[in-house]
């Protein structure tokens, strides 16, 4: 036993720098490597993070100018709308003008024309009576000058 625990002491002694080593390739490994890949890592991150509540914000933003454009297309759709329909109401009046306007000329137009007729109608009649009288009185003459003349004989 004293032989195999000198074998594992010459063994243990035999791989102290072993051991020595690879503390030290760990010991620079972290230094060299590993603390500097985990900051470039870390400000990767935070650059990445960094961009992307960037993009967050430019988003938002931009939704917030979209909804503020998309608001004030609204409102002047509907002011054109409403100065469209102004326009409308202002034709329609102007046109209910024209029609009541062409409606009282027509009217005058039509009084003005039974007026006329009522006095062609009256000068007509009148005429009528005193062609009618003149008529009359030829009858007579002429249904009586045939007798005078037959009874004179």
């Amino acid at each position: 036993m004293d032989q195999t625990l000198i074998q594992v002491r010459e063994l243990l002694l035999g791989s102290i720098p072993t051991i020595v080593f690879m503390l030290i390739l760990w010991a620079a490994y972290t230094v060299l490597v590993h603390k500097p890949l985990m900051n470039v890592l870390a400000e990767r991150r935070s650059k990445t993070q960094g961009a992307i509540e960037k993009a967050r914000a430019d988003v938002a933003a931009s939704e917030a100018k979209t909804a503020e454009y998309e608001r004030q297309l609204r409102e002047a759709r509907t002011a054109m709308f409403k100065k469209q329909e102004g326009r409308r109401q202002q034709a329609l009046q102007i046109r209910s003008a024209a029609v009541a306007e062409a409606r009282n000329k027509a009217q005058h137009q039509v009084k003005e024309a039974r007026a006329a007729i009522e006095q062609d109608r009256k000068a007509a009649q009148s005429q009528l009576q005193q062609e009618s009288g003149r008529l009359a009185a030829d009858i007579v003459r002429a249904v009586l000058q045939p007798a005078q003349a037959g009874g004179g004989r």
